[in-house]
This record gives C-alpha cells, structure tokens and sequence, in this order.
C-alpha cells in the first residue's frame, strides 16, 4: 500500500515537472520618444515638472474614483496647451505602461501602450479598443462595459486603463489646466 502511495507520488511529480510553466515577459512595443512622434508628430514638447500635493491627490481620487498611486507626473506640454503623459496601470498582475496625450481641453487625442508585461490580453492594444477613449474628458467618468467595451480575458487591464484614463482626465481638470 506504501509503496503504491508513493509510485503515485512520484508519476504526479514527474508529470507536473513535464507541463509547460507559463513565463511573465514584458513586451516593449514603443519607447516614450516614439510614443511622442506618434501622438503629437513634431509638434514640440516641453517637460513639465508636476508633483501633486496630498490635496490635489484626494481631489483627483474623489473626481475619478481611482486612487492616485504616485505624486510625481511624468508630463510634457505643446505649444498648443496639449499634454503628454507617461503613465503605468497595474494589468491583472503586472503593470501596463502608458503614453496618453491630451487636448488643449482635456480630451483625450490618443493612447499607446508602451510595455505590457501580462500573459495574455494584449488586445488591450488595440487600436479599434484604444479608439474608444478619443475625444473623452473627465466628465462623465468613463465605466468599463457602459462607454468602454471589455475585452473578454483582458478584463482587469480593460478595467483598469479606464481608471487610469478617469484619472488623468481628472488631473488635467484638476491640475494640468491651471499650468
């Protein structure tokens, strides 16, 4: 009888030894100075440094209903009163990197993904799904399957670049405007 438990044991160890272990890998699709060429062409862009104070982080979490991880904003302003943002997303494990541009009237004038390091769900990068958020602001809030439509084995990351688009429409609304 031992000896039976244990040859189980075993072929289970030796079988589960053999299966295929899936590998987190970060997929680099865009640098952030490509990011810029594609969203803003050559229109030039100026570093802006924006640190938000606790104040501004509560207001920006009450407005979008999404807390706001980092005080530091990674910004870059036009000639024209636009802005480029370099952001991060937690995706259901990992982070996504973001670039977001935003109008002189804080719409939304496109997204990229710059790095996904999920397994799976990468459709995320989409350019019919990203064609979604053009042209949204920070009023009303964006709410994933009303104004965006989910992607079936991507919800977390769908769920969660709309957060962080609410969030960086309702920074400009709350901060970047001001500058």
């Amino acid at each position: 009888m031992k000896r039976r438990g244990f040859a189980k044991s075993l072929g289970l160890a030796l079988a589960s030894a053999l299966l295929p272990i899936a590998r987190v890998r970060a997929t680099s699709y865009l640098s952030a100075a490509e990011a810029q060429k594609l969203l803003w062409g050559d229109s030039p862009l100026h570093p802006v440094a924006v640190s938000l104070t606790e104040a501004q982080r509560s207001a920006i979490a009450e407005t979008s209903g999404v807390r706001v991880r980092n005080a530091e904003l990674r910004a870059w302003k036009t000639d024209s009163n636009g802005w480029f943002i370099l952001d991060e997303v937690i995706g259901k494990h990992e982070n996504i990197d973001l670039a977001v541009a935003l109008t002189a009237e804080g719409k939304v004038k496109g997204i990229e993904i710059l790095t996904y390091r999920e397994t799976y769900g990468s459709e995320v990068r989409s350019p019919k799904w990203l064609a979604q958020f053009l042209g949204k602001g920070s009023a009303p809030k964006l709410e994933l399957d009303r104004d965006i439509q989910n992607i079936s084995g991507a919800t977390l990351s769908c769920r969660h670049i709309t957060d962080g688009i609410n969030r960086l429409t309702a920074t400009w609304e709350l901060v970047l405007s001001k500058l």
